[in-house]
This record gives C-alpha cells, sequence and structure tokens, in this order.
C-alpha cells in the first residue's frame, strides 16, 4: 500500500512537472501577431526588425511575424482580409476607418515627413520647384502621403491643389526609374532612394519636406478591430516593444545601422546618413498630437479622398499606449 502511494506520489509530481513545463513553454514562444509594413526599404519600419532581432517583442510574450507590402492601399487590404493584425503605415491611411476600414490607429510613432524628398534630373531640366508648374511628378499612388506632400507644396507655391501632375507609379525604384527616362520630371521618393539616386550622379534632391507639414503623423500603427477586441494584451507588448526598441535605436547608432543596412539593402555609410537624419522623427511614446491630427483632417479633403473632415477622435485609441 506505502510503495502503492509513494508511486502514486511521484507520477502526480512528474506530471505537475510536465504541465509546468508545458505552461513554461507556451509562456514563453507567446503569441505571434501578423504585422505588415508599407515598404521593406524605409527607415520608418525598420523598429519591428530591429526589435525581433533583439528579441525585444519576446520580453512582452510577442512574437512577429513581418511581411511587407506595397503602399498603405495594400496594407489595408490585407487587414480587411484577416492577413495581418498589425499595419505600420502612413497617417493619411486614417482615411480608410472612414470609409470602412475594420481598423483603428493605435500609436502615432512619426511626425514631420523628414523621410520624404523630392528628387528630379541633375541635368538642369527643373532647376527649382517654380519650374514645376503644370509638370508631372510620381508618387507612390494618388491619395498617399506623397501625393499629399506634392498637393501641399503646389498650394505653397501658389498655384492650389492642382497646379502639379499627380502620377501614382507605385515604388521607389519606379518613380526613380521613370524621372531617369523622363516619363516624368520629378519624384517623391523616400531618402534612401533620393541619395542613392544623388550618389549615382544622376539625379539630385531639390526640396524636403520637413518644413512643409511641421504638425504631422507621417506614420501611424493600426489594428485589426478584431486584435483589439481578442488580443488586447498581445497588442499592448507589442507597443511597449516597439518603443522600447526605439529608446534602443537611439542609444546605439553602430548597432542600429548594421541591421539597418541588411533590412533596406544600403551600405554602412548611407544608412548612418538615413540614420542620422530620420530618428529625430520617432516619438518616444506614440500619443496623437491635436494639431498633427487637424492637419491629417484637413488633408483628406485637399486630396479628395473625404468629402468633409471626420471626428478624428473615432479614428484612433491610445488605450494601448504606456501610461
Amino acid at each position: 500500500m506505502r510503495k502503492g502511494f509513494r508511486y502514486a506520489r511521484r507520477l502526480a509530481a512528474a506530471l505537475t512537472g510536465v504541465a509546468c513545463f508545458c505552461l513554461g513553454a507556451n509562456a514563453l514562444a507567446g503569441e505571434t501577431l501578423r504585422v505588415g509594413k508599407a515598404g521593406r526599404e524605409a527607415f520608418s519600419f525598420v523598429p519591428v526588425d530591429v526589435g525581433d532581432q533583439l528579441g525585444i517583442f519576446k520580453k512582452y510574450g510577442v512574437n512577429v511575424d513581418i511581411s511587407n507590402f506595397a503602399g498603405d492601399a495594400r496594407l489595408q487590404q490585407a487587414m480587411a482580409a484577416d492577413g495581418i493584425d498589425v499595419a505600420l503605415a502612413s497617417g493619411v491611411g486614417m482615411a480608410f476607418i472612414v470609409k470602412g476600414a475594420p481598423v483603428k490607429a493605435i500609436a502615432a510613432f512619426a511626425g514631420p515627413p523628414l523621410l520624404f524628398a523630392f528628387v528630379v534630373r541633375a541635368d538642369d531640366s527643373v532647376k527649382s520647384i517654380a519650374d514645376l508648374k503644370g509638370r508631372s511628378v510620381g508618387v507612390s499612388g494618388v491619395g498617399s502621403v506623397t501625393s499629399w506632400l506634392v498637393t501641399q507644396m503646389s498650394i505653397q507655391a501658389g498655384w492650389g491643389p492642382d497646379g502639379v501632375k499627380i502620377v501614382g507609379i507605385g515604388e521607389n525604384g519606379a518613380r526613380v526609374a521613370a524621372v531617369k527616362t523622363k516619363s516624368l520630371d520629378g519624384a517623391v521618393v523616400d531618402l534612401a532612394s533620393a541619395l542613392n539616386y544623388v550618389k549615382s550622379g544622376d539625379g539630385r534632391i531639390l526640396a524636403r519636406f520637413g518644413d512643409i507639414a511641421r504638425d504631422f503623423h507621417v506614420h501611424v500603427m493600426f489594428a485589426t478591430e478584431k486584435a483589439i477586441a481578442g488580443r488586447p494584451e498581445a497588442l499592448r507588448g507589442f507597443v511597449k516593444g516597439w518603443f522600447e526598441t526605439i529608446g534602443v535605436m537611439r542609444r546605439d547608432r553602430a548597432m542600429t545601422v548594421r541591421i539597418a543596412s541588411d533590412i533596406m539593402g544600403t551600405d554602412a555609410a548611407l544608412t548612418g546618413d538615413i540614420y542620422d537624419e530620420l530618428m529625430p522623427m520617432f516619438s518616444d511614446v506614440g500619443t496623437f498630437q491635436p494639431r498633427a491630427l487637424a492637419t491629417l483632417a484637413r488633408s483628406f479633403v485637399e486630396m479628395k479622398t473625404l468629402p468633409a473632415e471626420p471626428d478624428m477622435s473615432k479614428l484612433y485609441t491610445e488605450a494601448f499606449l504606456s501610461k
């Protein structure tokens, strides 16, 4: 009887150990969030790769499955189809929510549009912004943040919103190629593409956009309504991991440049230049700013994306930000 009791006790202890091991393994494995980036090459979205490689998201019980998309529209389609849970995209993408996209903005992670530059050929066919009136300019897509920046440039030049012909042409490389072949007179591209174009000797940077929209949320983090309702702790962990990663990136330039070079396909010197120019645009906390939201609301009307300015308070939540 006593032997049977001891055996039963050892068996119970063993089973308890197995159960604890399994629970520990599951906790260590964490929840997987499918994260979409609006472009692989943009430095704006590199923090998710840095945080993943350093294991920062895992600290908060989250694994990330990263995918790359060609712009906001594709990302929004993927979220609507339940293909991803979180999207790293542009602030102007908040207009999709008004149109019925089943998502909400959960963090504003970058401010002024330091990421973008306006490039032209190096042949002096366009010497200044004044030469662009009525000319054709390439952007990622009509209704995109790059499209809005050109519209603002036209308005500030005194030509109104339609003073420049805007052509949606897709990826940065396609835009640069169209300028090279003289299909376009200029294009808005990300800084890496712009600096590479200048380095080749074929192009030059005509303008930067930091002064055009000082109060702005150039990049916003979105989550699907399904993830918000069913996986709030995973989202909270992801947001914490993201902003911890931003802090690490600020403190360790060499490490950030090393990882970003591999992700973006740029050499260390160019990546270092991009780091120096773009790290200041990142927010450390992710809160939505009233003036920036007002600029976004106005942009929806100026781009004819929406007929009237929406109630921006209905398009975002700060419930997942650290208090």
